[in-house]
């Protein structure tokens, strides 16, 4: 019960940070947060390296209580981890206190409400990564539409009525097609449950019959296809990116640390536990089409991004990029290919995440992202700037930071695959895109932080006090210790991983 409790402490940790007055929400909103993630590093330290929940059915800190039947399917509470749900869930606790922390400069309207928001979405999100039932996980990955649609609706910029209406729209669209597909592989498999690991083991073994006049190898095929779109959407990926950039830049910078640091990540692990774990044999017939669509999400997010003035913008694009090269990890179907998406996963979110709030520490002080506006902020803002270059420096792929070792183990990964055609010069491909990053990176550094000193707004700039700065610090430090030490997180990846491969027969 250990899970159900995690997420109960803060459901109702979000629903007294509603009722605490405005000028206390943000203090009492870091101290709740703070008992998740004890929580969350607890069960990190509790676990004991199982397999593969999806797979073998070793799950850590299971449980499962019946819950109600809809025509004749059950539906359970059914919840549970293994490595590759644990990581994400401590990178989901992680990023939501220090957003909270970095929240306190940036929010000074409706605080209880947007802190409790934010701590009701901290709940969903672990809900999604946490459910083993697929009603019940279904729940969750559409709760956390309702508190993103209203952070930026309701605290962002000027466009945030349409960012967030945009945002709605594409992602509640997808889902829907992801449903769909996902409900016609249980019809037409012999059982009568939404439970993921009876489902998987059904599809695995191909224990699927013709349904609405297609052939069990068409009907895969299909909701395969459909499902990947679904899930393409909210990571996103090329060319259904398009909501993404609009709701960073009208998203509050400490809702855009969660919206790239945990949200983007509720789709990739969808796409490796269902479409990747569950339809193992159509993952590797649809191969090159999908390292197709990953290579030109790292290529093309990152040109968008080298034509960028808003700083926003740029770190966005950028995370279009990133998810590509987790993309290509998962289908090259290799131990370090995808136990490298997996690992790249919660690496790109604290990178990411600091980048989003380094961004949002120097627009408090300048009140302006563009690029044009300014220069020689590390003459102003030595302790900022200074994260924020080792932050991009991450993003670059530098060794001993967690960036470096999430892409090589992915290229290493894909380029040994045996079941994607081609697959060294997708990986060469992809990996060109370190070279544009590098290149966008380094021109919006030497443009905004070098130089003389020159700011187009009147403002007068000054180093962040320390509840900006130590948010950023926490997180390169975490950032720099998975670089050091890949194995505090990639162990439990890889024994979660192997079934996977196992199992899939590839």
């Amino acid at each position: 019960m250990i899970l159900a409790a995690l997420m109960a402490v803060t459901a109702a940790a979000a629903l007294v940070t509603f009722l605490v007055p405005d000028e206390y929400a943000g203090g009492a909103a870091a101290a709740f947060s703070a008992l998740p993630l004890v929580g969350s590093l607890l069960l990190w330290a509790g676990f004991d390296g199982r397999g593969n929940a999806l797979v073998d059915g070793e799950v850590a800190f299971e449980t499962v209580s019946p819950w109600l039947t809809l025509g004749g399917y059950e539906v359970s509470w059914h919840v549970g981890l293994d490595g590759v749900s644990l990581p994400l869930v401590v990178l989901t606790a992680v990023l939501t206190t220090l957003a909270i922390v970095s929240a306190w400069s940036a929010i000074d309207e409706r605080r209880s409400q947007f802190y409790g928001l934010v701590l009701f979405m901290e709940t969903t999100l672990i809900g999604v990564f946490v459910s083993l039932d697929f009603l019940l996980w279904f729940v969750f990955w559409e709760a956390v539409l309702v508190p993103m649609y209203l952070l930026i609706g309701v605290w962002g910029g000027p466009r945030r009525k349409y960012a967030a209406i945009k945002f709605f729209v594409y992602t509640n669209v997808a889902s829907l097609a992801m449903f769909i597909g996902f409900v016609a592989l249980v019809l037409a498999a012999p059982v009568q449950t939404f439970d993921l690991p009876t489902v998987a083991a059904a599809l695995r073994n191909e224990q699927i019959s013709a349904l609405l006049g297609l052939s069990p190898g068409a009907l895969r095929t299909a909701a395969f296809a459909v499902m990947f779109v679904g899930f393409a959407v909210k990571v996103p990926v090329v060319p259904f990116h398009t909501w993404l950039p609009d709701a960073h830049v009208e998203a509050p910078s400490p809702v855009s640390v969660l919206l790239a640091g945990v949200l983007l990540k509720m789709g990739t692990y969808a796409l490796l536990r269902y479409n990747f774990t569950m339809l193992p044999e159509t993952a590797a017939a649809l191969a090159v089409p999908i390292a197709a669509v990953a290579v030109l999400s790292v290529l093309y997010g990152a040109m968008l991004a080298l034509a960028q003035e808003d700083l926003k913008r740029i770190v966005a694009y950028s995370s279009v990029s990133s998810m590509g090269y987790v993309i290509l990890g998962l289908v090259a179907y290799t131990l370090y290919g995808v136990g490298g998406a997996t690992f790249q996963m919660v690496a790109h979110g604290l990178i990411s995440g600091l980048m989003f709030m380094a961004v949002g520490v120097i627009y408090h002080s300048t009140h302006t992202r563009m690029v044009g506006d300014m220069s020689g902020m590390a003459d102003r803002m030595p302790v900022t700037t200074g994260i924020l270059v080792a932050g991009a420096f991450g993003y670059m792929g530098l060794p001993l930071m967690a960036g470096f070792a999430g892409e090589f183990f992915v290229f290493v990964g894909s380029f040994a695959s045996t079941t994607l055609p081609f697959a060294p010069v997708f990986t060469a491909t992809a990996m060109f895109g370190i070279v544009v990053v590098a290149g966008y990176l380094l021109l919006a550094m030497q443009r905004t932080l070098f130089g003389p000193f020159r700011l187009d707004t009147d403002y007068e700039v000054q180093e962040a006090p320390l509840r900006d700065t130590v948010p950023l610090a926490v997180l390169l430090l975490c950032i720099v210790a998975l670089g050091v030490a890949p194995d505090l997180l990639f162990g439990m990846i890889k024994d979660a991983v192997v079934p996977i491969l196992q199992g899939g027969g590839l």
